[in-house]
């Protein structure tokens, strides 16, 4: 299915600044109270796994949340990531986009719909590592190979 595709290489886009992420800053914040490094990359995988997936089967949400019993540690986040999404991979190709799915919210939508929103759910919360990368001082990825200078000094007018 082309949207799955499609997802797939938005993550792939979302891994390209997971990777980027200190080891030492995994568990930084900006304010108390607030996701982590960690707490955005463990919600992301389990919300594709244990909510998405689940929903998009034809069955409940499973999320268990984004904490450290999940992953903890640089590595094991990142490795809970990469599986999560291994994980869910299959169930999205198996999924029917016309069938009707139940979300936590009780709502009935298709299923083509609620993997649309899953998309711009991965989209907002990469948006948060990208803020969350500049304010600890790494440069996030160029989303499509060329930073925002590098495409007016590339353009015409």
């Amino acid at each position: 299915m082309e949207l799955i595709d499609y997802f797939d290489r938005v993550r792939e886009r979302t891994m390209r600044a997971v990777v980027r992420v200190p080891p030492e800053r995994i568990d930084w914040t900006y304010q108390e109270g607030k996701f982590t490094f960690g707490d955005l990359i463990r919600h992301l995988a389990a919300i594709e796994r244990w909510m998405f997936a689940e929903n998009a089967s034809l069955r409940p949400s499973r999320y268990p949340g984004h904490g450290r019993e999940l992953a903890d540690g640089y590595d094991d986040v990142v490795a809970y990531m990469t599986r999560m999404h291994e994980e869910s991979m299959p169930l999205f190709r198996a999924a029917d986009p016309e069938a009707r799915c139940t979300t936590p919210a009780g709502i009935q939508i298709s299923v083509g719909k609620w993997m649309r929103s899953m998309i711009e759910h991965e989209i907002h919360h990469r948006g948060q590592l990208y803020m969350y990368l500049s304010m600890v001082g790494v440069q996030p990825p160029a989303i499509f190979g060329l930073t925002e200078e590098e495409v007016k000094a590339r353009s015409s007018g």
